[in-house]
């Protein structure tokens, strides 16, 4: 049986595509699905950025946000916790978060394991 290889795209076209869910991530070329979420997951993530937000938001240090979509460089992920130094948070003009962050974050994923790793 012969495969036909899988579409590459470009950023700005995975950008216009719909987005699904679970979210799907762009990764040189490639678009790949996140798996949905499990509750022993879905309940550490749910845990895990407030007490990262307790520790380093009260001094502006960081914030942490859950799924959020970030676009950087030949990428655009959706991370489970993202974690952005205060200075380098999207803002809005009115100093508010920006809805499009378009800088790499510190990042946190829960593998299947449960294990907080860092990507980035």
């Amino acid at each position: 049986m012969v495969q036909t290889p899988a579409k590459t795209f470009t950023l700005p076209e995975f950008l216009d595509l719909p987005e699904t869910e679970p979210a799907s991530e762009y990764i040189d070329g490639r678009i790949i699905q996140k798996p949905m979420p499990q509750g022993e997951h879905s309940a550490i993530q749910t845990e895990l950025a407030p007490a990262i937000n307790l520790i380093v938001k009260p001094q502006k240090i960081a914030r942490a946000f859950c799924e959020l979509r970030c676009t950087f460089g030949n990428r655009s992920i959706v991370p489970d916790i993202s974690v952005f130094m205060w200075d380098r948070i999207a803002r809005q003009e009115n100093g508010g978060v920006a809805n499009v962050f378009v800088i790499a974050p510190l990042e946190f994923r829960l593998n299947s394991f449960f294990k907080v790793k860092t990507l980035v």
